[in-house]
């Protein structure tokens, strides 16, 4: 990778003319009826490429290669490295660098997707996405030099990819010790993402652009088994394990889950015992709430408000459970060095399944509307919620049993109520889905 920069290069600038294409295209274009379908409508299509197959794509990426989507392919992160080069280069703000910024973008983008719905209407699609691209190209501008500032610390999928890209089982592995050797003064280094390579033990940060790869012959992609970081971290981070349970495992699955179900109808009708009810007169422009009356197609103030309690009270409810089964289970299993924070690191296989589920979801979906048999796709679907929940007992089970022991296999079930409940949320939606 690191002697073919012109090629990974040429490939980037033609991901960002493809993604500007599938944004940009379909307005040029006639709004179209609601019996449209992709392959005879743009903005479908493009819909159908985006959130259909790119996105499934990009996640299942990050669980086996590591963040090479960030590295090579992201527009946004190619575009703000660039501008970052012709732009202001003023240093890093404080109030960017602050660590909540992944969590809160995280939350804030989920929420408002489903509020304009982002994959029905390809003007929600080019508002979700276009607005990071803004602000990616903004903070380019404005600060560092052809770093990636946005990519570190503001982008709304850092979170996610992070844990994700944890279990990964290729990484650039780093030989401290042949650095070490090397006589200085050393060649510079030129790492997007501003990572002490030489410390580098993690998957989370590294971007996987390979402009280190073989760096003082002590950087080398290598393969490991993906259960190696979560095993031999050593100080997993309050933040970051708060991020992964009420972030990528809380609000995501809400998110993605909130629709289609009795949950909806029922936190619909409670607001309406509530006193609630008027706010179903109202409604908002298509770019606060979506609001679509040519294809009957409007979410009132009380769907808004009902959405927004269902992604909220049930991220935060989820999350609650599961940090207090994680919570009990680290207590009870009395193992030093062993925390909840570093233990809750056991369901990244199970939420990066879930997130999975919920976007394949969608692309099945697309394709049944399509006239497309998908008898086996449930199957399939349950197969891969099965092995994320059994990798993350497998990690418990690591990381807790020491023996025969009581506490250690009462700790062990505790932890294993997290999958279970995921487990079980997710066979409801997939055995209640019409697919």
């Amino acid at each position: 990778m690191q002697s073919h920069q012109r090629t990974i290069m040429a490939v980037q600038w033609l991901v960002v003319a493809v993604y500007f294409i599938l944004l940009l295209a379909p307005l040029a274009l006639p709004a179209t009826e609601q019996s449209a379908h992709i392959t005879n409508d743009l903005s479908h299509f493009a819909q159908f490429l985006l959130w259909g197959i790119c996105w499934p794509l990009i996640m299942l990426s990050m669980m086996f290669f590591g963040r090479i989507w960030c590295g090579v392919f992201c527009p946004d992160g190619t575009l703000t490295e660039f501008i970052s080069r012709h732009g202001r280069k003023n240093s890093i703000p404080r109030w960017i660098r602050w660590p909540g910024w992944p969590l809160t973008m995280l939350v804030l983008t989920t929420i408002y997707g489903q509020l304009i719905g982002v994959y029905e209407f390809h003007l929600a699609t080019l508002l979700l996405l276009g607005l990071p691209t803004m602000g990616a190209l903004w903070v380019g501008f404005s600060y560092s030099n052809g770093k990636r500032v946005w990519c570190m610390y503001l982008c709304p999928a850092n979170s996610v990819f992070a844990m994700l890209a944890k279990i990964s089982p290729l990484h650039f592995r780093v030989d401290e010790e042949k650095w070490r050797r090397h006589p200085t003064p050393l060649p510079k280094i030129d790492c997007p993402p501003l990572i002490d390579i030489r410390r580098m033990t993690s998957t989370s940060d590294c971007h996987a652009c390979g402009r280190c790869s073989g760096y003082l012959g002590a950087v080398e992609l290598a393969v490991r088994s993906p259960e190696t970081e979560i095993l031999t971290t050593k100080n997993a981070g309050t933040l970051e394990a708060n991020s992964l349970i009420f972030g990528v495992i809380g609000i995501c699955t809400a998110a993605m889950q909130w629709s289609g179900g009795d949950l909806f109808v029922w936190v619909k009708s409670l607001l309406v015992n509530f006193g609630f009810g008027a706010l179903n007169q109202y409604a908002l422009p298509w770019w606060l709430l979506a609001n679509h009356p040519d294809i009957n197609r409007i979410f009132t103030l009380l769907d808004g408000l009902s959405i927004l309690s269902c992604v909220m009270g049930g991220g935060a409810l989820l999350g609650g459970v599961i940090l207090g089964a994680v919570w009990l289970a680290a207590k009870l299993a009395t193992i030093p060095e062993l925390s909840w924070q570093k233990l809750s690191l056991t369901l990244i296989p199970i939420a990066g399944a879930g997130i999975f589920l919920g976007l394949s979801s969608l692309t099945l979906a697309l394709l049944q509307a399509e006239g497309f048999a998908l008898a086996w796709a449930r199957y399939f679907q349950m197969v891969i919620l099965a092995v994320g929940s059994l990798f993350s007992l497998w990690l418990g089970v690591r990381l807790i049993i020491r023996g025969i022991s009581v506490r250690h296999f009462l700790a062990l079930i505790l932890l294993v109520v997290p999958s279970a409940l995921l487990c079980a949320s997710w066979v409801n939606k997939l055995v209640n889905s019409k697919t």
